[in-house]
């Protein structure tokens, strides 16, 4: 009865999120309730004691809290950049206005970038450029989507580009043979809806008029403060998976390390300034400008999917799948894999792919389908990776993005979903066949 409770308040609570605009409630008071709402369910769940409600909620908090001070280390170190007008160094060498060209152009950078960064520090940056570029709503829209898909894209080909590809790689499942076996896949994934696009978009964007703030027209920085800070924010960003791979630290470490060595950086640029001045282009001054909302709303969609985790419902659809499809099988793999792409645009991919590793763990040491960097293991980064773009809160680019832009989730559903679909199964048709 309270499994069923918590599964009824969770789907009612996506579909608040889902009419944000029709009902008038901001996603993130509907986010934070049934996070806290699905908990408080749970802890009245049968032979649930004080010590385990205590324990399942700690172990779930650290992934959490890992995920929240990543993200809001992201968005402080882009809003310090763009508090320099950093982005200008890009935005003015993209001198075209045409539509379509800028959609693959932006889409090129998003899915590289996201191999070397991961998508979702690649979608805070992408973002705030294309607010210093377009100025249409349902322009900025339809290109935002079309980030969470590159991104994600770009993210499941590599070691490092995605949370659920640091999992496999940390545990060994995977190795940089990745890189190899699931380019192709994930580049006809992002590729398959920008060729569609390309018979449907047309005409040019509209630019903002200004994209210069005030402040910075009475007080605007210099061309070399400018270029340290914007370069100096890139490598902060950059650093990050190499600073995991170097120390096996966990990545939102290395980004507080780049956020505090940028912070200090600025306070000594900006020392002869005045407050008033100073306060501008520092990171406390920064931090007003964050977009709290976006975080309670990460927060609260983790802490509802970490729920039903704990009540192990992810644990029975990962199980039903396998008995169910045949994962001894080499269809039955394919066949498990797609579907679990597909769930994780409802439910967050790492809880899948964390039941995934822990049912067939026994397995990693043997022959076939299930060894290291087995067909198992490869398909489910890419489909985990790829599949979360189906729906915008399946994936942690697609939060963030909705958060930022403010994008409806019901305008994503018609105009990027089916987009999304066809790369997902489109690169999923291409690996099998590589195989």
């Amino acid at each position: 009865m309270i499994i069923t409770l918590m599964i009824v308040v969770f789907v009612l609570g996506y579909m608040a999120i889902a009419l944000e605009h029709p009902i008038k409630v901001d996603k993130a008071a509907s986010a934070l309730f049934i996070g806290a709402l699905c908990w408080a369910f749970y802890a009245f769940s049968p032979g649930t004691t004080p010590h385990i409600l205590e324990d399942k909620i700690q172990h779930h908090i650290i992934h959490i809290a890992e995920i929240l001070f990543f993200l809001l280390g992201a968005m402080t170190i882009v809003e310090l950049v763009d508090s320099h007008q950093g982005f200008s160094i890009i935005t003015d060498k993209i001198q075209t206005k045409n539509k379509l060209k800028l959609l693959w152009i932006i889409c090129g950078i998003s899915f590289f970038f996201s191999a070397v960064l991961d998508n979702l520090a690649t979608a805070i940056v992408m973002t705030s450029l294309l607010n210093k570029l377009i100025k249409n709503k349902n322009d900025l829209w339809l290109f935002g989507g079309m980030v969470i898909l590159s991104a994600n894209a770009g993210g499941a080909w590599s070691p490092i580009g995605d949370v659920t590809t640091i999992m496999l790689y940390a545990k060994e499942y995977i190795s940089e043979r990745i890189i190899i076996d699931i380019f192709i896949p994930s580049l006809v994934c992002a590729i398959v809806p920008l060729i569609y696009l390309s018979f449907k978009v047309k005409g040019n964007i509209e630019s903002p008029e200004n994209t210069i703030l005030k402040e910075h027209e009475s007080n605007p920085t210099t061309k070399s403060e400018r270029n340290l800070i914007f370069y100096l924010g890139v490598a902060g960003l950059l650093f990050v998976p190499i600073f995991k791979i170097i120390t096996g630290l966990p990545p939102y470490i290395g980004m507080l390390l780049s956020l505090g060595i940028l912070w200090i950086v600025t306070e000594i640029v900006h020392r002869s300034k005045n407050h008033e001045q100073k306060s501008q282009y520092s990171v406390v001054g920064v931090l007003k400008k964050i977009d709290t909302a976006t975080i309670f709303f990460f927060l609260g969609i983790l802490l509802a999917v970490a729920a039903l985790q704990s009540a192990g419902q992810l644990e029975i659809v990962a199980t039903w799948l396998a008995t169910t499809f045949g994962g001894q099988s080499i269809k039955g793999v394919y066949i498990i894999n797609i579907i679990i792409g597909l769930l994780s645009s409802i439910v967050d991919n790492v809880p899948l792919v964390a039941g995934a590793m822990q049912m067939y763990q026994d397995l990693l040491s043997t022959e076939g389908l299930y060894q290291p960097d087995g067909v198992f293991w490869q398909f489910l980064a890419y489909c985990a990776g790829t599949g979360g773009s189906v729906l915008i809160i399946g994936s942690a680019a697609g939060v963030a993005i909705m958060g930022i832009l403010k994008i409806d989730f019901i305008w994503y559903i018609k105009n990027i979903s089916l987009l999304a679909i066809m790369g997902y199964l489109a690169g999923a048709a291409t690996y099998i066949f590589m195989q």
